[in-house]
């Protein structure tokens, strides 16, 4: 009998080991001179937190609900560029390294943010 492949939501260690990356990637943009102010100006991280454990769990397959605004309303007026947008996603690929997760995986979920990039630079 063939047991089905594990998703992307349980190779990621489902909630716990998504918790734990989003935490990470968040330490990466703090410490990222491209984007720290971004992220340090927020009044609230731990809802910045929040969405994003949601939007990467409901993102991956997991039974999450995601309550933030879709993307483009998110990134909409920031005039993100095209370097910050590269920046956050090498600080999420080396969350995921530190975080132990392989690198077909890493592939995966790099190929995901690098689609979701006409919803986030200059809109």
């Amino acid at each position: 009998m063939n047991t089905p492949a594990a998703t992307l939501y349980e190779r990621l260690g489902k909630r716990p080991g998504i918790t734990n990356i989003t935490r990470q990637l968040i330490k990466n943009h703090l410490a990222n001179p491209l984007i720290s102010t971004r992220y340090a100006a927020s009044d609230d991280i731990d809802r910045v937190e929040l969405r994003a454990i949601e939007f990467f769990c409901a993102g991956t397959g997991g039974p999450e609900t995601y309550s933030g605004k879709d993307m483009l309303a998110t990134h909409k007026g920031m005039n993100i560029s095209e370097q910050e947008f590269v920046a956050v996603i090498d600080d999420a690929m080396a969350a995921l390294e530190t975080c132990g997760v392989d690198s077909p995986t890493r592939s995966e979920v790099l190929a995901i943010l690098w689609s979701l990039k006409g919803e986030v630079i200059r809109v």
